[in-house]
């Protein structure tokens, strides 16, 4: 896969258009007044950047989604996480002199990419874009500790249920339907993320479709029951 992505400086013109994502979101209109911030291009199965690489910069999801992966001590890949439009990639490595995980395009993206340490020098000078910085940085690490939780106490599938509804919210946040999407990672990577095995995510979402919690076609999800999804989810309702 190749590594290399051109990055070209953002004009005034595309930012204004969609600066603002969530109320945590980074205020990107007030970023490049003070920092130089690049658009980048990343096509499907490429690295936005890999584990080891020199630490330089964050990245924020405009277009499209990724998938963040570590290696295990057995050497297999482990997925820590899926990004989409609005969160910030590249967080983890902050405070380290590498890449801690790989950053790879689950579908043709655009990401901006945020010099770091400028951008925390940025954040120092303004504290409107500190605070705004700082909340970012707190969501995205209150979704990972909420995710070892769920990994560690759910069953298969109450992790596949909470995995939906997360996807769900997640497409709310951004404007879109949080009853009909397409989820743009494979049964596999999915898989891999909730520490399943294949057939046993298949198992689940046939169950739950049995159960007219959802209708599933590939990657086509619809929600039918959410109520009922939930109740699942948190366990006060059995998959037979």
């Amino acid at each position: 896969m190749n590594t290399a992505c051109a990055a070209t400086r953002i004009e005034p013109a595309v930012v204004a258009s969609s600066a603002r994502f969530t109320s945590t979101a980074v205020d990107i209109d007030l970023l490049r007044q003070h920092v130089e911030v690049f658009r980048r291009k990343v096509s499907a199965g490429e690295y936005v950047y890999r584990a080891g690489q020199p630490m330089h910069a964050v990245f924020l999801v405009h277009v499209g989604s990724l998938k963040t992966c570590e290696l295990a001590t057995d050497g297999r890949e482990q997925i820590t996480g899926f990004r989409m439009r609005g969160d910030l990639v590249g967080v983890e490595s902050i405070g380290l002199a590498t890449y801690a995980c790989d950053a790879i395009a689950l579908e043709d993206c655009e990401v901006w990419e945020l010099p770091y340490p400028p951008v925390l020098k940025a954040c120092l000078e303004i504290p409107e874009l500190q605070v705004r910085f700082t909340a970012a940085l707190a969501e995205e690490i209150r979704r990972d500790r909420s995710w070892m939780l769920a990994l560690g106490t759910l069953t298969a599938e109450q992790r596949v249920a909470a995995f939906l509804i997360d996807v769900a919210a997640r497409y709310a946040q951004l404007g879109f339907s949080d009853r009909h999407f397409i989820l743009r990672m494979s049964r596999a990577d999915m898989a891999n993320f909730l520490a399943l095995k294949h057939e046993t995510v298949s198992r689940a979402l046939s169950r739950l479709q049995d159960l007219c919690c959802i209708s599933v076609q590939r990657r086509e999800v619809k929600v039918m029951d959410m109520p009922e999804l939930r109740r699942l989810a948190q366990g006060s309702a059995t998959i037979h």
